[in-house]
């Protein structure tokens, strides 16, 4: 519908669209209704010679229904919006695939736990602003940072997640096309800021296996 946002390749990124066009139509026909009444009251109550200017008190009325009506809309958002959060960051599948990302000024460090599986042991391999992954495969991706908040934004997976110093922060995906995306970090984290840029790479099984291959000898 919006050819300007960026390709989808998650497998919950069409909810996350979903409500994003809820909110973006709903606050655009706000937007609309607001701007006409504004012309319209412009053009009915612009002077006019022999009328006075009349003082109001306000409507009781009016004034709950305009309170009403956007707590409504509120409830129905939070009440619609419920089950994809819940998915995005509580309900995550089973994943044998887990990777540790670590922001720093300026940089990604991305951590994979070698062939046997665990982080902090010899064989992990080590690698800045790259990450790959398998496609169709659900990626378990621990955050933190080395010094100050940074983000972990991927839009193509409609993710971002802060990484925080002295957390660690599990969040997930299942990218479900093949290709390079854009990974920056979307918190301001010092003066290298803008070129704190990594990589996310999403690897076909065999392309995959073979970039592995370099880490599992």
């Amino acid at each position: 519908m919006m050819r300007w946002l960026p390709e989808n390749i998650s497998t919950f990124g069409g909810e996350i669209d979903g409500l994003f066009y809820f909110i973006y139509y709903l606050t655009a026909g706000v937007f609309v209704l607001v701007t006409v009444l504004m012309v319209l009251f412009l053009f009915l109550y612009r002077h006019r010679e022999g009328r006075r200017a009349v003082y109001t008190h306000g409507s009781t009325p009016l004034e709950i229904t305009w309170t009403v009506i956007p707590t409504i809309i509120l409830v129905v958002l939070s009440l619609v919006s419920v089950s994809t959060w819940a998915k995005v960051k509580i309900d995550a599948p089973p994943s044998e695939f887990e990777v540790r990302v670590t922001g720093k000024q300026f940089n990604w460090e991305i951590v994979y736990p070698g062939p046997d599986g665990r982080f902090d042991t010899p064989d992990d391999f080590k690698i800045e602003n790259e990450l790959h992954v398998p496609v169709n495969k659900v990626v378990y991706v621990h955050l933190t940072s080395n010094d100050v908040i940074h983000s972990f934004f991927v839009p193509n997976l409609r993710l971002k997640q802060d990484a925080l110093p002295g957390r660690n922060i599990r969040v997930w995906f299942e990218a479900t096309k093949t290709g390079k995306y854009e990974l920056p970090c979307a918190e301001l984290c010092g003066f290298g800021h803008s070129g704190m840029l990594g990589w996310l790479y999403v690897d076909g099984p065999e392309a995959y296996s073979a970039w592995s291959a370099q880490f599992q000898r």
